[in-house]
């Protein structure tokens, strides 16, 4: 398997692993958010309860309370962007 469908094939495993705890399966609650954030991205997440609703407001693009799998490959692209240095 080449390296970038290595990736993808981690970044849906860990969707899914976070998806699954509580409501529909292929989609992340607030709660499941902020555990998916907390434990994969402990130096980029937030920090507080505050901050936790803040990056679920701007995730939630169609304000359907749930972020889908686009909704969180948007964020984890803009977050490599972020971190990418020439």
């Amino acid at each position: 398997m080449s390296g970038l469908s290595e990736a993808v094939t981690i970044l849906k495993a860990t969707f899914e692993k976070y998806a699954d705890k509580e409501g529909e399966k292929n989609t992340l609650t607030k709660r499941e958010l902020a555990e998916l954030l907390r434990n994969e991205f402990p130096v980029g997440g937030p920090t507080s309860k505050a901050a936790e609703n803040n990056f679920f407001s701007m995730l939630d693009d169609d304000n359907n309370s749930v972020v889908n799998f686009m909704e969180f490959v948007n964020f984890v692209a803009y977050f490599a962007t972020m971190s990418y240095q020439e």
